[in-house]
Parts: structure tokens; C-alpha cells; sequence
């Protein structure tokens, strides 16, 4: 292994190359998406703020996650496309599966590329080549690293701004670049800044109500008396009225001196509705990020486990499947060359074990495919993890079928 990790952070794998023109984010662009903004609710929010509410963070890890505990697998078609096995001795198929470099497992590589690009709009990877191109590593990169900038004769650039080291500019092939929903063709949507104001939301509401419960879940009031009270008399009797019944301190029986008197505001119409308020944001949040609330653990009240199911294998096909697609497309057009892939290789998500059912529906799917004759007792052995048996590769056909070309002639039957 070639220590690239260290390499990469130094810059020094960046020598010798040609620097072209610097390129950068517009500033309003740059801080819109990297730096805090803050929303009409008067909260700051940008991709560290937005995961800290949580609806965001969950819909981020249903997504990173579910696609990170997908089998994600080099395959070789065979020559004439009805096959496929398989691809065993590529290298790109151990780094791809099990390991992509020094630090990371082939699961904490996808979850962080899937993260970035769901958050930020954009996920990148250094892909680390020898001198003859044999791809040896894949190094995540953090998005507020690399700017994407279109060219006039329409070819993306990328500038690479490591920290402590000279911003160069990389080429194309020597990135892996996700991109999320894009409007043009450098960069993806950022997600953050097109949901600042659902986001923004959702954490002021959740600072009120942590607030709220801090005051024991009473609003304020107001301490007054007839007596003439001097500015550093209100500030002392406030601080210690706070220190004393506020928080850990709430609902304690107060003694009140002095001529002083407490009279307890109400709960206004907002703050009765606060509740629903969060709740909607939950649901906001989801349709910024195309997630199921059901699957950031928002429940609906109709919600049975019959529909429950049907809500997962909607998760997979609907909010999983256009980041297999993502993946597997770049990965093929970033790590393996015209002539890898006119020799029929490819690289492809295995979502079955997503789409299992209860052991029983299992079992009759099995039985069914089996006896029809459109899966050996082999393949569904393969599908669950068992090894394969001799005699089983062949597939079954009941005595009562066959195909067409066979069917006798009717002056035969008679």
C-alpha cells in the first residue's frame, strides 16, 4: 500500500501535475452551503447545524445506512449477456466489497460518500492510481474541500483546497464524485440550502420546547409590587426567582417577600399547537430528503404491519433505488475503463436480502420458483448464504410442460 492517506492530507501526491487557472465557488454560494445562514425563524443553519435536527440526521442514516449494508459487488457479464459471475480477481472488486483503504471498511466508505452527497448535495473520493492506472485506494473527501466549477467548452474542473495545503487543480479522473439531484452538470443540489427554512424551523421549535420544559413546562411571568425598586434590586430578586424555580427547580413551593406578588402568563394559541407544529416538520424534512416518515420512526396512526411492509419495499424501490443507481453508474464510468467495460464489467447493489419477507413467504416463493423451473435448488441455496450441492444445478421442469417447439402434433395425440 502506497500510505496515500498521509500523502493526500500533505498534498504531496499532487506534485507534477499541471495547475490550471484557480477556480472558486461564488462567496455567496460558498457560505450558502458551508457557512450559516440563518433562517427566517432566526436560527443559523447550515450542514453541521442541519444534523442537529433530527429528522434530518435520521433521514441521513436511513439513507447512508441502507445503502451501506447493500451487498456492492464487481460483475463480469458473459460474452453473450444472459450470465453474469461474480468478478473475483479485479482489484477494484476487493476495494469496492470489503476495503477501499487503509482506514476505512468498504460500509463506513459508502455510508460517508451517501451522507455527504444526501447532506451537501455532493459526495468525493481520491481515487488513488499507480503509475500503470491500477486503482489501489479510494479516499473519502470532505465537500467544503473540493470546488466543482463548468468550463466554457462545457468539462467540469475540480479544485482541490486540502487544509495546510496549496489549493491545486485535479483532474476529473482522479475523482469519484456523487452528485445528489443536480440542476446543472457540474455540481448536485445542496439540500441544506433548499430546505433552510424547514430546517430552521424544526430546530426553533426544538430549542422553544427544550426551553419550555427547562421552565418546567410553564410559561413565564411576572413578579410585581407596589414598592420602588431600584435596577440592581429587579436584576438580583430575577436572577435568584430563575436560579431557584426554574429547571431542576420547577414546581418548588415559593416564599414571597417584600410586597412581592407572582401572576403566571397563559399558554398562547401557538404554544398550544406547538406539538403539531414539530410533528409537520418531521414530514417537511422527510420530503427534502425523499425519506418515508416511517422509516425516521414518525408512525401514523393508521399504520398496520400489512402496510407497514409495503412502506419498507417502498423505502428500497423509492428512496433507496435512485442511490443504487447514482453509484453504480458513476462507479462505472469513474473506476473502470471503455475497454473493462466492453469486456462486460460492471458494478451493481444487491438489495434481495432487503427485500426479504417472513421465513414463510420465503420458504413458498422457493418452493414455487423451484418447482416452476425458473431457479435451481442451487441458486436458492446461494441466496441463503448456503453452500452449493452436487446435482442441484440443474433446473426442474414439471412432467406436464414443456417447451412449445416439442408440443406434439395433433395427428399424434389422436
Amino acid at each position: 500500500m502506497l500510505g496515500a492517506a498521509q500523502a493526500l492530507v500533505n498534498g504531496a501526491w499532487l506534485a507534477g501535475r499541471a495547475a490550471k487557472s484557480a477556480i472558486t465557488h461564488p462567496e455567496q454560494l460558498w457560505l450558502e452551503v458551508y457557512g450559516s445562514r440563518s433562517a427566517k425563524s432566526g436560527v443559523g443553519v447550515d450542514t453541521t447545524t442541519a444534523m442537529q435536527a433530527m429528522a434530518a440526521f435520521a433521514c441521513v442514516r436511513v439513507l447512508a445506512e441502507g445503502v451501506a449494508q447493500t451487498p456492492f459487488k464487481l460483475y463480469r457479464a458473459s460474452p453473450d449477456g444472459r450470465g453474469r459471475a461474480i468478478e473475483l480477481d479485479h482489484p477494484l472488486g476487493r476495494l469496492l466489497h470489503r476495503r477501499p483503504n487503509e482506514v476505512q471498511s468498504a460500509f463506513e466508505f459508502r455510508e460517508m460518500l451517501v451522507a455527504h452527497a444526501a447532506l451537501a448535495g455532493n459526495g468525493f473520493a481520491f481515487v488513488n492510481r499507480t503509475d500503470g492506472g491500477r486503482i489501489v485506494e479510494l479516499l473519502p473527501l470532505l465537500p467544503q474541500w473540493v470546488t466543482v466549477r463548468l468550463r466554457g467548452s462545457f468539462a467540469v474542473e475540480y479544485e482541490l483546497r486540502l487544509p495546510d495545503a496549496v489549493p491545486e487543480i485535479v483532474s476529473p479522473a482522479s475523482l469519484l464524485h456523487l452528485k445528489g439531484p443536480s440542476w446543472g452538470l457540474a455540481a448536485g443540489l445542496e439540500p441544506v440550502r433548499l430546505a433552510r427554512e424547514a430546517l430552521g424551523l424544526a430546530l426553533a421549535t426544538e430549542e422553544h420546547a427544550a426551553r419550555l420544559h427547562g421552565n418546567g413546562a410553564r410559561p413565564g411571568g411576572i413578579l410585581t409590587t407596589d414598592a420602588k425598586l431600584g435596577e440592581a434590586a429587579q436584576k438580583l430578586i430575577k436572577e435568584a426567582w430563575q436560579s431557584a424555580f426554574t429547571g431542576a427547580g420547577a414546581y418548588k413551593t415559593a416564599v414571597l417577600d417584600s410586597g412581592l406578588k407572582w401572576m403566571a402568563m397563559g399558554l398562547s394559541s401557538v404554544d398550544a399547537q406547538h406539538l403539531e407544529t414539530r410533528r409537520y416538520q418531521v414530514e417537511e424534512i422527510c420530503r427534502a430528503f425523499r425519506v418515508f416518515p416511517l422509516m425516521v420512526m414518525q408512525s401514523d396512526k393508521t399504520a398496520t404491519f400489512a402496510s407497514a411492509e409495503q412502506f419498507f419495499l417502498a423505502h428500497i424501490a423509492h428512496s433507496l433505488g435512485p442511490w443504487y443507481a447514482r453509484i453504480e453508474q458513476k462507479c462505472d464510468a469513474a473506476l473502470l475503463s471503455e475497454a473493462e467495460q466492453a469486456d462486460g464489467l460492471y458494478t451493481k447493489h444487491s438489495p434481495a436480502a432487503l427485500l426479504r419477507g417472513d421465513a414463510a413467504a420465503r420458504a413458498n416463493l422457493y418452493s414455487r420458483a423451484i418447482l416452476d423451473g425458473w431457479m435451481t435448488r442451487n441458486e436458492v441455496r446461494a441466496l441463503e448464504e448456503l453452500n452449493p450441492l452436487d446435482g442441484l444445478d440443474e433446473p426442474l421442469r414439471p412432467l406436464n410442460m414443456g417447451p412449445g417447439s416439442q408440443r406434439p402434433d395433433a395427428d399424434d395425440e389422436e
